[in-house]
């Protein structure tokens, strides 16, 4: 198994202590635990794309060129690149020119996005959110593989025999799709072959269970190998300590604080007490050893093989979020690394599509993008 430490850059005032840290201030806290990261052992940092309060995620590419600087073996991905929001020529630009700065270390995990103000901002409705995902991402994916590109798109300019530059490294850059309510994306990633990432933090486990049991039928019906599929999954909070009570302890001001932001925000809370979210939820809240049965539990449903965790603080204070992650690498990592297996293909820069099959084009609605 795979693990990797992922940051939306929220920026808000701290849930439990209320402080609010600079803009500055976040973005070198976003850094600092990229590093972190790599020096604990993760195999993968990733910073998400929202272009709405209270996210400052608004330049991943931006963010991760940084970090790709300051890091030399941890792998950079995106979470999620919200193509539906993007002219896929502007996109492929950055990322590749951010895939040679960073020697191959980029992997993509892309999607529509979520929230009604980055809609606005880009003139996007709810109606047509998917046929632009869908279009920006065959566009996208096409740029990667082939040197001239003719495409009668809708929602940007048409290209003819478009050369789109720098030309990649990675040849092509392994693309997850993200995934969170919908079955739109989970058949996008089957049809072309592609890994699939669940959100798994909102709700209890079992729509997202739902939907890979779906991405996992779409794949088969349009002809790939059950051997080649990889499912990455998220955690929705995580605090590692010694024993399950200090786990609690330590923990319960965070759930309480946020807890709080929910309702004065007007939202209705999936979870109100810290014992059902731990038990319910995606949560990995406990001793180690409560964490490892918690992952092989919803292991048993998902079949994942990449886990991610909070990099953020997000309420801990900067000491019980190093010693939690540093607990996570010494007694839950090793664990899980030697009992559930890794994703089916080689953990470093992709040199020839071997991740991808020829698509098996029987009854899916066809991309209405056409060469």
């Amino acid at each position: 198994m795979k693990f990797l430490a992922i940051t939306l850059i929220v920026h808000a005032p701290n849930p439990v202590t209320g402080v609010q840290k600079s803009t500055q201030e976040r973005f070198r806290e976003v850094l600092d635990n990229a590093v972190l990261a790599e020096e604990l052992g993760f195999d993968g940092f990733g910073v998400g794309e929202r272009h709405e309060r209270p996210f400052i995620s608004s330049s991943p590419t931006v963010v991760l060129s940084h970090i790709a600087a300051l890091t030399r073996r941890i792998r950079l991905f995106t979470a999620v690149t919200t193509l539906s929001l993007l002219d896929p020529v502007r996109a492929y630009e950055d990322y590749a020119t951010l895939d040679h700065l960073s020697g191959g270390r980029l992997d993509l995990i892309v999607g529509k996005g979520n929230g009604t103000a980055q809609r606005d901002l880009f003139q996007v409705t709810t109606e047509d959110q998917w046929e632009r995902n869908a279009e920006s991402y065959e566009v996208f994916r096409r740029i990667w593989r082939e040197d001239k590109v003719t495409a009668d798109t809708r929602f940007r300019p048409p290209l003819k025999e478009a050369e789109v530059w720098p030309r990649p490294y990675q040849q092509p850059v392994r693309v997850w799709h993200g995934s969170a309510t919908s079955r739109e994306s989970v058949d996008l990633a089957a049809r072309y072959g592609d890994p699939l990432f669940s959100a798994n933090v909102t709700n209890p486990i079992e729509p997202y269970a739902e939907l890979i049991r779906y991405y996992r039928e779409r794949w088969e019906h349009y002809g790939h190998d059950p051997a080649r599929i990889a499912v990455g999954a998220g955690s929705a909070g995580f605090y590692a300590a010694r024993t399950s009570q200090e786990a609690l302890a330590a923990y319960r001001p965070v759930f309480e604080g946020n807890l709080a932001v929910q309702r004065r925000q007007g939202l209705t809370p999936v979870f109100t007490t810290l014992e059902d979210f731990v038990e319910r939820s995606s949560a990995l809240v406990g001793s180690p050893q409560q964490i490892v049965e918690k992952v092989h539990r919803y292991h048993e449903q998902f079949g994942h093989s990449v886990l991610h965790l909070h990099a953020d603080a997000a309420g801990l204070t900067d000491r019980q979020h190093k010693d939690s992650l540093t607990l996570f690498q010494s007694d839950v990592a090793p664990v899980l690394r030697r009992e559930i297996p890794d994703p089916p293909f080689a953990w470093g820069p992709v040199f020839g599509d071997t991740a991808a099959e020829p698509v098996n084009v029987r009854d899916e609605t066809p991309v209405p993008v056409h060469p």
